[in-house]
């Protein structure tokens, strides 16, 4: 039982591809906002406990949303996507996950124009200006991806860079999607680059730079993101 005044927890379910691809520093905006959260591992865990979440995300990871050729559980993602869309339920997807989303409302992923690594700033739209998106205005975050997708039907655009037009986009005030990282920023951001060697020395990416650059930057970006997942925590119906 719950004592007078206490109200019980709300449920986050984070569905994660690569262990070092977590919350990250939405953790602790997580728990100041009243949930309590629930990791599944894709491929590994059954997903029916996001079913009813009171919030689902899904995260990034280094497979492609059209690999359900080599990754079958994809297909069970987009569906539970496509469920909590059609239910109205909060939906939280970064990078993959955005990805994944765009695929469950019926839109392509493909590669994008080239790989972009790195922190640079988004370019909001009109429309991003006016949502929570706007708290991440200001300053760098990061990119790590290789693929884009088209706009979905029914979707606002938010957000734009010069290399990848669609970089976040909301349905309703229910569902995010950012192709961005706006959760790195909790002080761990060395397992990223571990975690991704073979990808960055291919790529040519400066590793002492990208480390540089995250120490730089990270207070800052801890403080948007924080704001920008409490703005839009705050809007959920």
């Amino acid at each position: 039982m719950w004592g007078k005044g206490l109200k019980p927890k709300k449920l986050a379910v984070a569905v994660r591809h690569a262990a070092f691809e977590d919350l990250g520093t939405f953790q602790s905006t997580l728990t100041a906002s009243g949930y309590s959260t629930q990791y599944l591992d894709a491929g590994c865990d059954h997903l029916n406990p996001a079913s009813n979440a009171d919030l689902l995300i899904v995260l990034g990871g280094p497979i492609s949303a059209n690999d359900e050729a080599y990754y079958p559980y994809l297909r069970h993602e987009i569906e539970l996507i496509e469920q909590r869309l059609s239910a109205g339920l909060p939906i939280l997807g970064i990078c993959l996950g955005a990805q994944l989303i765009a695929r469950a409302m019926g839109s392509r992923v493909y590669a994008g124009p080239a790989k972009e690594i790195g922190f640079a700033a988004i370019e909001l739209t009109k429309a991003g200006l006016s949502s929570p998106i706007s708290e991440l205005a200001g300053g760098s975050v990061l990119h790590w991806h290789g693929e884009t997708f088209d706009l979905p039907n029914g979707a606002t655009l938010l957000a734009s860079t010069a290399i990848c037009e669609n970089q976040a986009f909301s349905v309703g005030t229910q569902a995010m999607a950012c192709q961005f990282h706006p959760e790195v920023c909790d002080g761990r951001f060395e397992r990223w680059l571990i975690g991704h060697h073979s990808e960055l020395v291919s790529e040519r990416i400066d590793i002492g730079h990208l480390r540089a650059t995250e120490w730089g930057e990270r207070d800052a970006l801890r403080l948007r993101s924080d704001a920008f997942l409490k703005i839009w925590l705050a809007q959920l119906v």
